[in-house]
C-alpha cells in the first residue's frame, strides 16, 4: 500500500498529528565524568566503567550483589525489616508516604541489602547500601540490617565485606533514632574484631556523613573505586567553616591513598578477586 505523504513526513493529518518515528529513550547515557555519550548496553556489560574514560558511575545494590558475589549464591538476611515514622515526620511529604514511593522507585526496602555468598567459593557475610534511597542514609533499618550482619559473621565467623554505595549520613526523617545507628553497627564491628574477624570496607562514589564516620572507616582493610568521593562534609561545607583554601581533590581516593586513609585503590571488574585475595592471605 503506497503511504500518503503526511504518513510519510509525521505532518497532521484529518485525525490529528501523528508522532514521528524516532530512537526510543534510554538506550544512551552520558559519562559525567568525560561527557561521552555511551550505548547502555555497553555500560551495563562493563558494570557501569565508561569505556572511554574509566570513570566508575552508579551501580545499585542489587547488581553490586551480582558483580561481586558467584552466581545463585547470595542469600538474603532480614528482608523482613520495613522501615516505619516514628516521628510522623513530614518535609515536601509525608516520610511515610515518601518511604513508600522510595520502594517504589528503586525496588529495595530500604538502602541496605545484606546477606550471605560465595565470592571465588569462600563464603562471606556481605553487605551494601545504596544511594537511590533516600541518598543511602542511615536510617534505622539501615543500621538494625547492617549490625545483625555483623553479629552473624561474627557468630558463624564469616569474613565480612560492606561496600558503600551511599552518601548520606544520618536520615533526618528518624531524628536520633537514625543517629544511633552509627553507633550500634561500630559497637557491632569491635565485637567482631574482637573475635578475631576480617572486615573488608569497600567505598564507592560517593562515600560521605555517617556512613563515612562509622562503619566504612572502620575495615581491617579499605579498598575503595578509582576517583571516588570519601569524607564527612562536602568540599564547600568544610571550606566555609575552615575559611581556607582546600587541596585540590582532597576527598578523593587517590588523595587518601597518598596520605594512608585507604589501603588501595580497586578498579570495578578487579574488585572480586582482589577481595578473594585478601580473604586467602589473612587465612580467613
Amino acid at each position: 500500500m503506497q503511504r500518503s505523504p503526511s504518513m510519510a513526513t509525521g505532518e497532521s493529518t484529518p485525525t490529528g498529528p501523528r508522532e514521528k518515528r524516532g530512537v526510543p529513550s534510554g538506550l544512551w547515557i552520558r559519562c559525567q565524568d568525560c561527557g561521552e555519550t555511551i550505548f547502555r548496553k555497553t555500560a551495563t556489560e562493563q558494570m557501569n566503567v565508561c569505556p572511554m574514560c574509566g570513570h566508575h558511575m552508579y551501580l545499585s545494590a542489587v547488581d553490586r550483589v551480582r558483580h561481586m558475589l558467584d552466581e545463585g549464591t547470595f542469600e538474603e538476611w532480614d528482608a523482613d525489616l520495613m522501615p516505619t515514622d516514628p516521628l510522623g515526620f513530614a518535609d515536601k511529604k509525608p516520610y511515610a508516604q515518601r518511604i513508600v514511593a522510595e520502594q517504589k522507585r528503586t525496588g529495595l526496602r530500604d538502602a541496605a541489602l545484606t546477606g550471605s555468598g560465595m565470592i571465588r567459593a569462600r563464603r562471606v557475610a556481605f553487605g551494601v547500601t545504596d544511594s537511590a534511597f533516600i541518598m543511602g542514609s542511615m536510617g534505622s533499618v539501615v543500621g538494625e540490617r547492617l549490625t545483625r550482619l555483623v553479629e552473624r559473621a561474627t557468630d558463624q565467623h564469616l569474613p565480612l565485606i560492606i561496600t558503600s554505595g551511599s552518601g548520606g549520613g544520618a536520615r533526618m526523617h528518624e531524628g536520633i533514632l537514625s543517629l544511633m545507628q552509627m553507633a550500634k553497627v561500630s559497637a557491632a564491628l569491635a565485637r567482631y574484631d574482637q573475635a578475631g574477624g576480617l572486615f573488608i570496607s569497600v567505598l564507592t562514589n560517593p562515600t560521605m556523613g555517617g556512613v563515612a564516620a562509622s562503619f566504612a572507616s572502620l575495615g581491617d582493610l579499605i579498598f575503595a573505586e578509582p576517583k571516588a568521593l570519601i569524607g564527612f562534609a562536602g568540599p564547600r561545607t568544610i571550606k566555609a567553616t575552615l575559611r581556607t583554601e582546600l587541596p585540590e581533590g582532597f576527598q578523593t581516593s587517590e588523595f587518601l591513598l597518598a596520605h594512608g586513609y585507604i589501603d588501595r585503590i580497586v578498579r570495578r571488574a578487579d574488585l572480586k578477586t582482589e577481595i578473594a585475595r585478601a580473604i586467602d592471605y589473612c587465612g580467613k
